[in-house]
Formats: structure tokens, C-alpha cells, sequence
């Protein structure tokens, strides 16, 4: 069984286990995002799934269908560059710390890291000690990747 079916088979008992319903246009988003292995937009999610898995999705579903998958923590979505990821830890059953994005802004490749419990704490401390509030603590760096720097060089 390929990575990306057994991936989709536990989203799907996760969203049964929370009393959500992943349908086939769900799977088809969360699948496109699973095999294209860097971030995309809505609008290239609707290009994606026209051309690879000939399925018409219109943009304004794509939104829909990528908030109720972020609402299911199935997918990130990237503000930085506005596009989307799936979660690299959809078939783990533990809880994870805090998740850290490295966006390759040359090929779009993204690395989904955690940053630790305790560098949240004082990434939080400084916040604060600046006068602002951490609305969310998710973290996003604008990187190279090994490949793009390889080329590069």
C-alpha cells in the first residue's frame, strides 16, 4: 500500500474520531498536497487536481475544503508565501511540540520541524517583554534548501 493511501486511511479515522467526514474532494486536496511534496496555493491545488487526477475542483471548494482540513490539523497553512502544506505528522499518534516551517523559496520545498516546549517559552517571554501578545506560535523561515544551494554553488 502506498504512503500516500495508508496517509489518507488514517485521516479518514481521524476525522471519524472526531465526528468529521473526509469526502472524496477532501481526499483528492489532501492527497494532492501529500504527493506534490512542496506548498502550494488554492489556485495551484485546482490546477493540480485538474491535470494530475483530472478532478474540477472549483477555488472557492478548494478554500473550503483546505479550512475544514486545517481545522482537522490535516494541513498548515503557510502565510508567508499563502500556500498550503499537509502535516507531516498525520499518522502519528502522539502529541508533537510546536510545529516550525522551512520554506525553500527557490523550489517551494517545505520542512515541517518543532521547535521545543521551552524555546516557545522564551520566544513568548521576549513577545511580551516587547509589548505584544503571541497570537499564534507557529513559525515560518524563508530558507534554501540543500538541493537549491547545491545549485547554486
Amino acid at each position: 500500500m502506498s504512503t500516500v493511501r495508508k496517509t489518507i486511511q488514517h485521516a479518514e479515522r481521524h476525522c471519524k474520531e472526531h465526528g468529521a467526514r473526509l469526502t472524496n474532494k477532501r481526499k483528492q486536496v489532501l492527497s494532492s498536497l501529500l504527493q506534490a511534496r512542496k506548498a502550494l496555493s488554492a489556485y495551484d491545488l485546482v490546477d493540480y487536481c485538474r491535470t494530475e487526477c483530472g478532478e474540477t475542483i472549483p477555488p472557492v471548494s478548494v478554500y473550503r475544503i483546505l479550512e475544514f482540513l486545517q481545522d482537522e490539523q490535516l494541513v498548515h497553512k503557510l502565510n508567508l508565501v499563502n500556500k498550503y502544506v499537509a502535516c507531516s505528522h498525520i499518522t502519528c499518534d502522539h502529541e508533537h511540540d510546536v510545529p516550525q516551517f522551512l520554506f525553500c523559496g527557490q523550489c517551494q520545498k517545505v520542512k515541517e520541524i518543532s521547535i521545543s516546549k521551552s524555546t516557545l517559552a522564551d520566544l513568548k517571554k521576549n513577545v511580551e517583554k516587547a509589548g505584544f501578545y503571541l497570537v499564534s506560535p507557529q513559525l515560518e523561515m524563508n530558507c534554501l534548501c540543500d538541493d537549491c544551494m547545491a545549485n547554486a554553488a
